[in-house]
């Protein structure tokens, strides 16, 4: 094993100026002691660590329970390198990091009231915009053999959360006609990848209307654009042409909220569902006796549990799905270039930062 360093670069938040508006706190690059790896701890030195839209609201400061100070960053991924049991059978093996604590298996919903996500908070003081990281070696998982460490750290958030969203609560299967709204975000993306694994087909929408390709050359039917009033006319008409035998929707896979329910309710067929896992586009979501009379369900769907993670992960490694990368930011030093594009909507998949040691820190993906 090459020697260890002392120290290791870190991202972490810090308080704007006073006065600065509108309010976009700092996002700083610093250097701190290396870990010390406590008793079941081991120290995982991070390949690539990915971004979510939670690192631009924690500046914005629109995301509670966070602390100046505190190291930026929810997923990622590395090589064990160090460990409190020098005869670990983790050490030198490839993993990544589970984002959340305070779910372990609970089928409905966290079983602790102090559910978190790692990265600028104060209940989980640990963050993976990070050379090194000491966490807990129950709280790592296998990387998938098929996967680099820049596609295994656009993984874990959104993938526990699209496999919630799209196999636990929409109950995606073969067969099935699915619509995933917002497509090119990397949770809509992971989606409609698990969905298609599982043989359902898949329409999208989107404000772009070459997301919208992108999303067809991936395997979707087809999509419409939120845009254009009419959408949901659109969509039975596509509905008809593609699905004749069955020109509905079994579920709908929402990051909008809003009026989705009443969009949607003549192409959802009766009990079908709604899953809404954020709510971009309006902070809540109307329910009418219309929906109740056809017993068509709103389902709420954050996040997943780390039992959700493990079986996503065995699903991902089985169907060889490569997680969709839109930009790599090269090092820790550029990670404001990642917070841009994350802000101005330009991604169509993940944004990961790859971490440099130096060395060559990341295998090639053997696809």
């Amino acid at each position: 094993m090459s020697q260890l360093p002392t120290s290791t670069k870190v991202i972490v938040v810090r308080e704007s100026p006073a006065g600065n508006k509108p309010r976009y706190d700092d996002a700083v690059l610093e250097q701190r002691a290396l870990p010390s790896v406590q008793k079941g701890q081991v120290l995982v030195k991070l390949g690539a660590a990915g971004f979510n839209h939670r690192e631009v609201w924690i500046r914005k400061g629109l995301y509670p329970g966070i602390a100046f100070g505190a190291v930026l960053g929810a997923d990622g991924a590395g090589t064990v390198a160090a460990a409190a049991d020098p005869s670990d059978p983790l050490l030198n093996k490839r993993v990544f990091l589970v984002p959340m604590r305070g779910w372990e298996s609970h089928p409905d919903a966290p079983e602790s009231p102090k559910f978190a996500l790692l990265g600028g908070g104060n209940v989980v003081p640990l963050g993976t915009f990070a050379e090194y990281v000491a966490v807990e070696r129950d709280q790592v998982i296998a990387t998938p053999d098929h996967l680099d460490d820049e596609h295994a750290a656009a993984w874990p958030t959104g993938g526990v959360t699209a496999w919630r969203a799209s196999v636990v609560n929409a109950r995606a299967n073969k067969g099935d006609n699915i619509l995933i709204t917002g497509i090119g975000g990397g949770v809509a993306l992971l989606a409609m990848q698990i969905c298609l694994a599982r043989g359902a087909n898949i329409y999208v929408s989107s404000g772009s209307q070459d997301k919208i390709r992108q999303a067809v050359s991936l395997g979707a039917k087809a999509g419409v654009n939120y845009k254009s009033d009419d959408w949901p006319a659109q969509l039975g008409k596509l509905l008809k042409e593609k699905s004749p035998r069955m020109p509905f929707l079994s579920a709908v896979i929402d990051s909008g909220g809003g009026d989705i329910m009443s969009k949607v309710n003549n192409v959802l067929k009766p009990g079908g569902r709604v899953v809404v896992y954020g709510m971009t586009a309006g902070p809540s979501v109307i329910l009418t006796m219309r929906e109740v009379l056809k017993n068509q369900q709103l389902v709420g769907s954050t996040m997943g549990s780390h039992k959700d993670l493990v079986d996503a992960t065995n699903f991902l490694a089985e169907h060889r799905i490569v997680p969709v990368v839109s930009h790599v930011v090269d090092g820790l030093e550029n990670a404001e270039e990642g917070f841009e594009l994350i802000d101005k909507g330009l991604q169509f998949g993940k944004i990961v930062i790859r971490i440099r040691h130096g060395d060559a820190t990341t295998r090639s993906a053997r696809l």
